[in-house]
């Protein structure tokens, strides 16, 4: 059984709604990418994307959430300066971070899909389908080092992974406090 994600709880869903809605994704992800702290051992820097990225999908559902993502990627990548550190074009949508970038849209669209049944209503399941959006974006991100720089699968989960794993557990924790806790203000849960 699917249910309305919180966005479709609070606002109407028309296509004027709805483009909104996918515009504020791709811009809230583009303005997650601003804020990066560069690791000298990896070419991947920490942002706040994949918090945008999950946090987007569960907001607004399987379809919207990965339309954000999807347009987030194609902005970036014909030029507009919203990957991470200001940078855009094909040379950075194609790069060493190439695969993180379809695991974005991939991620947004299961974290969507997990939310329309449901799994934003309480702390376990959202921190759940967090790890879970996490592990994809993950999984595309290491096959991108694989192809993109010749990394081993070893290498790349080192580079790719590895320092990853405790920032993510604690977005994953927040946005397991933040949904439930907005599905609790608008009166469901």
């Amino acid at each position: 059984m699917t249910s309305a994600v919180i966005t479709q709880r609070v606002l109407p869903r028309t296509k004027a709604v709805s483009v909104v809605l996918v515009v504020s994704a791709a811009a809230l992800t583009a303005l997650a990418a601003q804020w990066v702290i560069p690791l000298p051992f990896t070419p991947v820097p920490i942002t706040g994307q994949t918090f945008a990225v999950l946090l987007t999908g569960a907001a607004l559902g399987m379809r919207l959430g990965a339309a954000g993502q999807l347009l987030y990627v194609g902005v970036g990548a014909l030029g507009a300066p919203v990957f991470a550190g200001g940078n855009g074009g094909w040379e950075v949508a194609t790069g060493a971070t190439s695969g993180y970038l379809v695991g974005f849209v991939v991620a947004a669209g299961l974290i969507g899909y997990m939310a329309e049944r449901r799994q934003d209503r309480t702390f376990s399941t959202m921190f759940t389908a967090f790890v879970l959006g996490s592990a994809v974006i993950y999984a595309f991100g290491v096959v991108g080092l694989m192809i993109v720089l010749d990394m081993t699968l070893v290498e790349a989960i080192v580079a790719g992974v590895i320092p990853f794993l405790v920032g993510d557990l604690i977005k994953a924790a927040g946005a397991g406090i933040l949904l439930p806790g907005a599905w609790r203000l608008v009166g469901e849960g």
